[in-house]
């Protein structure tokens, strides 16, 4: 496996639109998963895995 397989991607949304967008490594990114939740309580924020075609 590649670091990039270990990266992910996480995004906060207000309704359809991405206002925040971080890629980092599994831990790096559940840790911004966290603050943005507390940051943005009213808002969707999801943590998915970075595939091999995403970027930035």
């Amino acid at each position: 496996m590649t670091s990039r397989q270990h990266r992910r991607r996480v995004r906060v949304w207000f309704g359809e639109h991405v206002i925040a967008q971080y890629v980092a490594e599994a831990p790096l990114a559940a840790r911004y998963e966290q603050a943005m939740r507390r940051r943005f309580a009213g808002l969707r924020v999801t943590n998915d895995v970075l595939g091999p075609l995403d970027s930035h």
